[in-house]
């Protein structure tokens, strides 16, 4: 049985979501209307408060950390502050067990070096044919250190099933990697469940949360992962990455470092400098999400920053949701073959990420007719060629991708159905 990541407020508890409202604090909303940003997967836009704090930052203290004037000191607050700020974000008990760097990619990366390097006689890693092939190619680059492979294969519906995992796994199995949100589909994986099992086996468990984080809670402890990568892009933050994994985890991996870095997280993950003013703003869009859950609370909100990110988080679940039953009925109407998750009553299991194609009209016109209508959505192989070729889509062609996240509306999904119905009625 299937299990909703993120829970969502008791529908006759629900106060009305105010998107308007939090629409007016994302300047790039205003800027570029009436464009429609329904491409959020690529990126999200970011709020004031984050273009903010990389102004500020960049203009205070744009210096290196470790000295001891004044504005050196005051990166070194910034870095602890923003440890602390996605430590809540995540629901991890330590800080130090988050480090910064470039972007998801070359965190997993990182860790798939260092656990090619202990593979021993666990040396079989399980992936996924529903991942984004960063998630795919950086383990299946072990092969050289002597590691094999299985493939867990989506099932028809468009996700991932655990009780299909389990037949993969084995007393040599040494880690699964999977995503919580499919970045093409947006099918919300049940990770507490692949957790169990994957450590039922004596096996470890690697996620990539990248496209999952603007849309629900993340609760590492709840959802019993080893690590996981997210990226900043999709949360209303600046381009950069961030990693979680179980401090005893982080202490053994084999990383480079300096002579002179301590070999103990999280230092020893964080190879070089990272970019300072984006971790400022990382911080800040967590501020923007605490303050959602501030707003959205009858009593004004928690003295807990992870209580806010709950409120807030649920709230967006629950709009979201809306959002998607519409954009499902927008595509249906249009007669698309919608690729993942189709029932109204599953819409609990995935997230407003739609991947699609209509009748007799290329995935290329479909997004160029909607960028003449002031549309932006995406078409390709959206990054995943074994997902492309599970659905028998081309790479070349691949399919149309539109995604939502809490700041887009039920006006903009009418003129996104209205371009739709055009295209298919002249297809």
């Amino acid at each position: 049985m299937h299990t909703t990541l993120g829970g969502k407020p008791k529908s006759e508890a629900r106060p009305k979501f105010p998107v308007e409202s939090l629409r007016t604090q994302f300047p790039a909303l205003k800027h570029a209307a009436p464009f429609i940003f329904f491409d959020n997967a690529a990126g999200a836009q970011i709020p004031q408060i984050v273009f903010d704090a990389i102004n500020r930052h960049l203009l205070e203290c744009n210096v290196q950390r470790g000295g001891r004037y004044p504005q050196s000191i005051e990166v070194d607050a910034t870095i602890d502050r923003g440890r602390r700020s996605v430590a809540d974000l995540l629901g991890a008990r330590d800080p130090s067990e988050v480090a910064f760097g470039m972007n998801a990619t070359s965190f997993i990366r990182l860790v798939s070096l260092a656990i090619g390097q202990s593979l021993g006689a666990r040396n079989e890693i399980i992936v996924s044919e529903m991942d984004h092939e960063a998630n795919i190619a950086t383990w299946m680059a072990l092969e050289s250190f002597g590691a094999k492979f299985h493939l867990w294969k989506m099932r028809d519906d468009g996700n991932l099933h655990s009780e299909d995992l389990w037949p993969l796994l084995s007393a040599k199995t040494r880690l699964v990697a999977c995503t919580v949100t499919s970045n093409a589909l947006g099918s919300i994986v049940d990770v507490p469940a692949v957790a169990k099992f994957a450590h039922d086996a004596g096996a470890e468990l690697f996620l990539d949360c990248v496209h999952y984080g603007p849309h629900g809670l993340i609760d590492v402890q709840a959802w019993g992962c080893d690590y996981l990568a997210c990226s900043g892009y999709k949360i209303f933050a600046p381009h950069m990455g961030f990693m979680w994994g179980k401090r005893a985890l982080l202490e053994k991996l084999p990383t480079f470092r300096e002579d002179f870095i301590p070999n103990e997280p999280p230092g020893k993950i964080e190879a070089g400098t990272f970019v300072y003013e984006n971790v400022a703003g990382m911080t800040a869009a967590i501020e923007y999400l605490e303050l959602v859950g501030k707003q959205l609370s009858s009593n004004g909100g928690s003295s807990s920053r992870r209580a806010n990110l709950i409120t807030a988080m649920a709230a967006i679940r629950g709009y979201e949701e809306e959002l998607s039953i519409e954009v499902l009925e927008a595509l249906e109407k249009s007669g698309a073959t919608i690729y993942g998750i189709r029932p109204k009553e599953r819409v609990g299991e995935r997230v407003p990420t739609f991947c699609f194609n209509l009748p007799r009209v290329s995935p290329q016109v479909v997004t160029e007719e909607m960028a003449r209508a002031g549309i932006g959505i995406r078409d390709g192989h959206m990054y995943a060629p074994r997902l492309m070729k599970r659905l028998s889509l081309s790479m070349d062609s691949g399919a149309v991708r539109a995604s939502l996240v809490h700041y887009n509306t039920s006006e903009e999904i009418q003129r996104f159905s209205d371009v739709l119905q055009k295209l298919s009625k002249n297809g």
